[in-house]
């Protein structure tokens, strides 16, 4: 595949190929999402989802050994823990999690989680509901607000993004579309219904952008909101029901191909 710009008809061929090749059960061992695959309950998947989902920058081998500590803390009951932790359960010792991510950030995701859980009917709710914005980035960043409405360390906040202050909210994303689109070839989870996954958004990070810019789907050389917009729009115009397949292509052909 030469590295430039195709005919949109061509390139939807091409990158329907891919996505249809990268979204198998062998992109799961070596992927965070590996980690929200280790159970079968509906709070358990979307909890360990939504938390190895905040802590996905870096390497993933990385990722994902930090990812199974906190599960493991959570003595492999997401939910349970979630809902029934007391002050005494949470950590007690000041440390790293995973990079900047540490003990005082995660206990506080236990606490605010427990809120969104027993007051909001967790997580799908809030981000399914329309009056929290017409759209999932809106509703991102108000999400980012319910979940800080608690007493919180200040530093914890900048590992929840914001679109609407210009973040690409790549982890976000990630995790809806580990939610929402469908487990058919047994790799995203299909576990949300009150959210389409046509309204997804491409999580955006190093990999796919760079692929995105080399086949012409993205002109905006920063990885951020405005640069997410403007690549959901080619992507829609690819496949309006599922954009976010799309991923799948992109990642691979970084990440496998080299491309």
């Amino acid at each position: 595949m030469v590295k430039s710009k195709i005919n949109i008809l061509d390139l939807k061929d091409f990158l329907d190929e891919k996505s249809y090749q990268y979204e198998s059960l062998e992109f799961i061992k070596d992927d965070p999402i590996m980690v929200p695959h280790s159970f079968n309950k509906k709070q358990d998947i979307e909890i360990s989802g939504f938390i190895t989902s905040v802590i996905s920058w870096g390497n993933r081998k990385s990722i994902i050994n930090s990812a199974k500590k906190i599960i493991e803390f959570m003595d492999y009951s997401p939910y349970d823990f979630i809902i029934n932790h007391t002050d005494k359960d949470l950590i007690k010792k000041k440390k790293s999690i995973h990079r900047t991510f540490n003990s005082d950030d995660l206990n506080y995701f236990f606490i605010s989680l427990k809120n969104i859980y027993s007051k909001h009917n967790g997580l799908e709710d809030i981000l399914a509901n329309k009056s929290n914005g017409n759209n999932l980035q809106q509703r991102i960043s108000q999400f980012k607000e319910l979940f800080f409405c608690l007493s919180h360390p200040k530093r914890t906040r900048k590992h929840l993004p914001s679109p609407i202050d210009g973040s690409s909210a790549k982890r976000f994303n990630m995790f809806l579309r580990w939610m929402v689109r469908s487990n058919d070839k047994g790799v995203d989870f299909g576990l949300w219904n009150k959210i389409n996954k046509s309204e997804l958004s491409i999580p955006l990070d190093v990999h796919t952008g760079r692929i995105a810019r080399i086949l012409g789907l993205l002109e905006r050389n920063i990885n951020d909101s405005k640069a997410v917009k403007e690549i959901d729009l080619k992507l829609r115009e690819m496949d309006p029901q599922d954009p976010v397949k799309y991923d799948f292509a992109l990642f691979g052909l970084s990440v496998y191909e080299n491309f």
